[in-house]
């Protein structure tokens, strides 16, 4: 009997087990190129969901950046994903490159606005977006929304080139080369991103900056982005400038469950270091203020309830979807 006992406690207590890691959630993070600082922040953050989330176990996939992580979010490939606030209003009201095909999307949180930074090679020649005619140049990698973005305002402003498609690991390599003059790369706040870094270790860089009337007129004509002003320090030796930008956040689809979406938000609004020692930018960032001011379509029900419980009051449109 004893045997008998011992043997159905081992094969409760292996049951119970096994039922609780059945329980667990896999959650797979889409992100951008491994060669972005933004791909380490989402690493923080799926290091985050698996210390900080109860039952949910996340892991980072290396995308092409925000129309690629909407696509793969449609296909049920990914469970969240990167997005930028100008690109995702666009997917879930169903306008521009998704005209037709409205992505049923919930906003999770924004985490920081990212200047889109027009960076070439000091040697070029180029000194104005207008002197791009011709030129080979990189929009932005290739299915981002840096790259959507930078034809938009292109288009907008009647400017051209010779653009060159590719990953940013091909373009960086091009620009190193010679190959290509330069690329739009979104920044990291303030600062040009980790990638344009790189070239400038091996080669002299210059930024490119919108003039006034330029500027002016993506304010009257593209609502959907904003026109900032980067002060002297991008990175040494780099003046003031301005130029484009949208907020970086992450978004899910409809489908993923309130508690997931809850959980996930709390861990990351409660975090006061792994996302800052992952991207400099972020130190004393409030990520709440900032989903507010950049969020562009309703949050999911769980995002929205943390934000309840802080006895914040949303806008109207960031509340979730009837």
């Amino acid at each position: 009997m004893k045997h008998t006992f011992s043997a159905l406690t081992g094969a409760t207590l292996l049951c119970v087990a096994a039922t609780a890691q059945a329980q667990d959630q896999d959650l797979l993070i889409g992100s951008t190129s491994a060669s972005s600082s933004h791909y380490g922040y989402f690493v923080a953050v799926g290091q985050l969901v698996n210390d900080k989330a109860e039952g949910l176990k996340a892991s980072v996939v290396e995308t092409g950046a925000t129309m690629d992580n909407i696509r793969r979010m449609a296909r049920g490939q990914v469970d969240l994903g990167l997005v930028t606030t100008n690109v995702v209003q666009h997917a879930v009201a169903g306008t521009n490159e998704f005209d037709g095909n409205a992505q049923d999307l919930r906003l999770l949180w924004v985490y920081t606005g990212a200047p889109q930074n027009v960076v070439m090679r000091a040697d070029s020649g180029v000194e104005s977006l207008e002197g791009l005619d011709g030129v080979r140049f990189n929009p932005g990698i290739k299915g981002s929304a840096t790259e959507t973005t930078t034809e938009a305002v292109f288009a907008t402003l009647g400017l051209s080139a010779d653009y060159v498609r590719g990953s940013t690991t091909d373009i960086v390599n091009a620009i190193k080369d010679n190959r290509v003059a330069g690329y739009v790369k979104s920044g990291s706040g303030n600062k040009l991103d980790g990638s344009t870094m790189d070239i400038a270790t091996s080669t002299d860089i210059r930024i490119l900056g919108l003039t006034d009337a330029q500027a002016e007129t993506l304010r009257a004509e593209m609502p959907d982005i904003s026109v900032v002003d980067i002060p002297e320090g991008a990175a040494e030796g780099i003046p003031a400038y301005t130029t484009w930008s949208f907020g970086v956040g992450v978004a899910a689809p409809a489908t993923l469950s309130e508690s997931a979406a809850y959980q996930i938000v709390k861990a990351v609004m409660e975090d006061d270091t792994a996302q800052a020692n992952a991207m400099a930018s972020l130190k004393g960032a409030n990520l709440a203020d900032m989903t507010l001011q950049f969020g562009t379509v309703p949050l999911h029900p769980g995002a929205a309830r943390w934000f309840e419980e802080q006895g914040i009051d949303l806008p109207e449109k960031l509340k979730p979807a009837e």
